[in-house]
């Protein structure tokens, strides 16, 4: 038997989505098209765009579907960045690398806002930042709703706040909190926001950009004037499909976060019996109810990962490069976590399908691996 504890990497597909999207694939016709199967398919477009902006309290004529997160994150950064004059650059230091590489490749100039020990923005931080701009200068903040390696939830509605009082922008980065808490773009008052369909049981390949009414954004993708000329290309239709079926059961199953996070507290409460030198990682502040984030000393991630695959369970350390090896999460070091430590922490994700069986067998394989790792250690 396997178990999947990596939900906060990709969700398992849905079997709403899953079928909302057989059903698509049995259709023919192109949303662009005027003719009965391409207005058909765009109808599908339609309802699917209403579905997510309901969900996301946002209007529907400012949802643009993407190919997933990172190219939604694209557009929110370079695209609103472009459009709207902005001159710097101001980045959460915890945030996921395809924002990171987005701000660096905008040209403009880029500065890192830093988090507390806890994970979270430094507020202070980021107001020193805004206060030691130039005069006329337009920020942008890049800033993620929930991080995706410790789950903890960052202030946004401050935040927004503080930057649209000194005359700029900001993109939430929500991917990872979307369908495990609510996310509403009205309550943020973020001017983009970046979700994707995979981590919510959707398929992979699918995501979208919502924006405030009247937010100005550049297309990165020039094309035939799709998603109301923010992003040409023909529309992955069956993709959109699957993602709305999938909001509409994630949404429907908010209710049971509350059950997952028991869960996740019960498990942290095992490992720790286990292991008494055990870092939780945003233990002390707010999180997704889903994620938990741990280390023990001397105990490297590589070994974690490949003796808990091994027992059947997939889980994830806190970075892992293009390379598949294994390193020190930059989230963690921007924590002022050691290396040493960094390099030790692995994730656990829960999802709906979670049980507290499966939880009690990772523990105590877990287990397992840490005593044949201290003994040979020890050796």
């Amino acid at each position: 038997m396997r178990v999947y504890l990596d939900y906060n990497a990709t969700a398992p597909l849905r079997d709403e989505a899953r079928m909302a999207i057989m059903a698509a694939l049995d259709e023919t016709g192109n949303p662009s098209s005027v003719h009965a199967a391409g207005r058909q398919a765009k109808a599908k477009m339609d309802q699917s765009r209403r579905t997510i902006a309901q969900a996301l309290s946002a209007a529907s004529g400012d949802i643009v579907f993407t190919s997933g997160g990172t190219e939604a994150n694209n557009l929110g950064v370079l695209g609103l960045a472009a459009a709207n004059g902005c001159t710097h650059i101001l980045v959460g230091a915890v945030e996921h690398t395809c924002v990171h590489a987005a701000a660096k490749a905008s040209g403009l100039l880029v500065e890192d806002i830093a988090v507390n020990k806890g994970g979270a923005l430094d507020l202070a931080a980021l107001a020193q930042a805004i206060e030691a701009l130039p005069s006329g200068a337009k920020p942008l903040l890049c800033l993620m709703l929930a991080n995706n390696e410790t789950g903890v939830i960052q202030p946004v509605q401050a935040a927004t706040q503080m930057l649209h009082e000194a005359g700029g922008l900001v993109h939430i980065d929500a991917v990872q909190a979307f369908g495990k808490m609510p996310v509403r773009l009205s309550e943020i008052g973020a001017d983009s926001l970046a979700v994707s369909a995979h981590k919510i049981g959707g398929p992979l390949g699918v995501g979208a950009l919502a924006l405030a009414c009247g937010t100005k954004i550049a297309p990165n993708a020039h094309g035939g004037g799709q998603e109301f000329g923010r992003r040409g290309g023909t529309e992955n239709v069956p993709g959109v499909a699957g993602f709305a079926a999938a909001v509409e059961a994630a949404i429907a199953e908010l209710e049971k976060s509350a059950d997952i996070a028991a869960l996740r507290d019960h498990m942290q409460s095992q490992l720790a019996g286990l292991a008494a030198d055990i870092k939780i990682f945003g233990a002390d502040v707010p999180r997704l109810a889903n994620t938990l984030c741990f280390a023990v000393p001397d105990f490297a991630a590589e070994t974690q990962l490949m003796a808990m695959d091994l027992a059947g369970f997939a889980i994830s350390s806190g970075a892992a490069c293009s390379s598949g090896k294994v390193k020190a999460s930059a989230v963690m070091l921007a924590m002022q976590v050691p290396v040493a430590l960094a390099s030790c922490a692995i994730r656990v994700s829960l999802g709906a399908l979670t049980t507290r069986k499966e939880l009690d067998a990772f523990v105590g394989a877990w287990g397992e691996a840490l005593i044949r790792a201290r003994a040979n250690e020890a050796a």
